[in-house]
């Protein structure tokens, strides 16, 4: 993939304009509970007004009604976190894609947020006129925003098509690398772990990644269906019948190739699913009618562990039990462990996977954490990721 990059453009005195991804989680009362995506943006920021650039910076939060303002998903919070970061003001505008933005106005060395970009009727239609009025805003039009990359929307794709320079910032830029890097020339074996509740969400990842790695690991709910097409009993767990034969696929995918498709030999069952429910170890052949799978067992920690200690690459989305829960965290810690221990490259994406890697202490032994879900997936898949396309194409022309 070549497009230009951030730190290619001559940025002194330009009006710059950064999409960010500031989608991040808050507590009740407003509060910022994970400021990783403020923090892991903040370099190409500090960048901009380094170079002597004046700088706007905007994302969208959540999924407002467009075209009105909705004070609870007002990116005034990230406008403080960032400045609290940065060690300087950072204003909040609102209205900023009406016209009666004036970003000629803004000093050198200034930052700016604009507010949640979701505000802007034709967002996410990625409108054309919209796409325009923003682009005119702006000299150099940089995303920096990957979690949002498999949206075509204006101010991810549009203004890539009309901001007078656009390029991928230093997060961008890394995630592109690192993603071709684990898929394209991936040091073997490639080893791939995708948990999640459902194959349905998932099955055509799953799919894909057959076709691509040595060996797949299956964990959560997924695995629960894995199970059940192996004739194996599984309770009252999670898991979806009507899916059987795609697993069966999948499973005979990888066995073509000499890999396979390690299921749980045992598991950690509860008779309810809360926070207060007893956990049980339990070989998989003794799984009770009324029994629900939550976590892998020791012997399958170990063995997946030991299946990591081999891998040369390996990509992680999905914890392989409900780790929230103290007492069916015990699989994907021995599996967050594992992966830190490796020598392996190791790549990991997703919300929960994130929240696991913090919970556990791992962050800096993980080699690369995507900033990314939905795009972190559709990447992996193969699928062309609209945002990165737009780079593309402006950097081809």
């Amino acid at each position: 993939m070549h497009v230009l990059k951030m730190r290619d453009v001559a940025l002194a005195g330009k009006r710059v304009f950064i999409r960010v991804d500031f989608n991040v989680p808050q507590d009740d009362a407003g509060n910022i509970t994970d400021d990783t995506r403020i923090r892991a943006s903040a370099p190409a920021i500090e960048y901009a007004l380094k170079a002597g650039a004046a700088v706007m910076v905007t994302s969208h939060l959540d999924r407002p009604k467009e075209g009105e303002f909705d004070p609870r998903l007002s990116l005034a919070p990230m406008a403080k976190c960032l400045a609290d970061m940065l060690g300087r003001p950072v204003p909040v505008i609102a209205n900023w894609a009406d016209g009666s933005f004036d970003s000629s106005a803004l000093q050198v060395g200034s930052v700016v947020m604009l507010e949640n970009c979701r505000f802007n009727k034709g967002e996410k239609k990625n409108d054309d006129d919209l796409s325009r009025r923003m682009a005119s805003l702006c000299d150099v039009y940089v995303n920096d925003a990957f979690g949002t990359a498999h949206r075509a929307e204006a101010t991810t794709c549009g203004m890539a098509r009309y901001a007078p320079v656009a390029c991928a910032g230093p997060l961008l830029a890394a995630e592109i690398e690192a993603l071709t890097k684990s898929l394209s020339s991936p040091a073997r074996p490639l080893l791939a772990i995708v948990a999640g509740s459902k194959v349905s969400t998932k099955l055509s990842i799953l799919e894909a990644l057959a076709e691509k790695v040595d060996q797949l690991v299956v964990g959560g709910g997924i695995a629960n269906t894995f199970l059940l097409a192996s004739g194996a009993r599984i309770g009252k767990s999670l898991a979806e019948p009507a899916l059987v034969d795609a697993a069966n696929r999948v499973i005979s995918v990888i066995k073509a190739k000499g890999g396979n498709v390690p299921l749980p030999i045992d598991v950690i069952t509860a008779k309810e699913f809360s926070a207060s429910a007893r956990a049980e170890t339990k070989l998989i052949g003794d799984v009770a009618e009324d029994d629900l799978i939550l976590d892998i067992g020791p012997q399958s920690s170990a063995v997946l562990a030991a299946i990591l200690k081999r891998a040369g690459t390996i990509v992680w989305n999905g914890p392989v039990g409900v780790f929230e829960w103290d007492q069916f965290g015990h699989g994907t810690q021995v599996v967050s462990q594992a992966i830190a221990d490796s020598e392996a490259f190791s790549m990991a994406g997703g919300g929960d996977t994130l929240a696991a890697i913090a919970k556990y202490g791992v962050t800096d032994r993980i080699s690369y954490i995507s900033t990314g879900g939905g795009a972190f997936l559709e990447f992996l898949e193969g699928k062309k990721l609209p945002a990165i396309e737009a780079l593309e194409q402006r950097a081809a022309a």
